[in-house]
């Protein structure tokens, strides 16, 4: 929940701009969740978040017209990025989103067919993102939303993101983070956030388990971004730390 509604925010603020856009991501997944799917219902994740707030007005401003855009889907048709990143950018900007495991690959495919400002690839996202630029007049956005399911995955985001920030001087970057019990990640989100200027900002939600091992909240770390970029991720955190405080 906080990973969409800071993303939803940002690109509304990037799409209001007289600028050309183009919109990057390595990890794209499927685009669209079911959240009364055997998936969601085996993790719980979405029970104890976003779920119960369909039902509800949004916890702070910056998250109203993310909140609008989720309900007006309904709980089968949950938007993940890729749908976010349709609704918010305009018809001049394009949108790549990369995607190697063939089952997502296919579900997002579909997804994306009728609108011609996008393009699905099949393929490691960071190996074929490189091969990009952005056409003369564009601004370039790039969302990191891996999967950290081993710290190999920290690794590779960590030595990808310097080459990136080296071949596109201008770009702005939202890179993902999940907060663990053990704070696995702790040492490496400060890594990232050392790169370039920007802004971290998260939120913890109250414990559900008692593993070292369990995810316990969510941050997002935006380099080279705007301050008017920054400015919602931290209402939205603060907003969600005292709803599941």
């Amino acid at each position: 929940m906080f990973k969409h509604s800071v993303l939803f925010s940002v690109l509304q603020i990037a799409a209001r701009s007289q600028e050309k856009w183009l919109y990057l991501e390595t990890h794209a997944a499927t685009g669209t969740y079911d959240l009364t799917g055997k998936q969601s219902l085996k993790t719980n994740e979405a029970a104890q978040g976003v779920l119960p707030m369909l039902d509800h007005e949004a916890p702070c401003p910056e998250m109203v017209d993310w909140l609008a855009f989720v309900q007006s889907r309904g709980p089968e048709a949950y938007p993940g990025s890729p749908a976010i990143a349709q609704h918010c950018f305009r018809p001049q900007d394009r949108m790549i989103f990369f995607e190697r495991h063939p089952a997502e690959y296919k579900k997002l495919q579909a997804a994306l067919a009728s609108d011609n400002r996008t393009r699905a690839l099949e393929e490691d996202g960071y190996q074929g993102a490189l091969t990009l630029q952005p056409r003369r007049g564009e601004n370039m956005l790039v969302f990191l939303d891996p999967s950290y399911e081993t710290e190999r995955d920290m690794d590779a985001l960590g030595n990808w993101l310097p080459r990136a920030m080296k071949r596109w001087p201008k770009a702005t970057f939202l890179v993902w983070l999940p907060l663990f019990r053990d704070e696995r990640e702790l040492e490496f989100g400060q890594y990232v956030a050392s790169l370039d200027y920007g802004f971290v900002a998260g939120t913890r939600w109250t414990e559900f388990s008692t593993k070292e091992s369990a995810l316990e909240g969510s941050a997002i770390i935006g380099l080279r971004t705007t301050p008017a970029m920054a400015r919602p991720a931290y209402q939205i955190g603060e907003a969600l730390e005292a709803l599941w405080a």
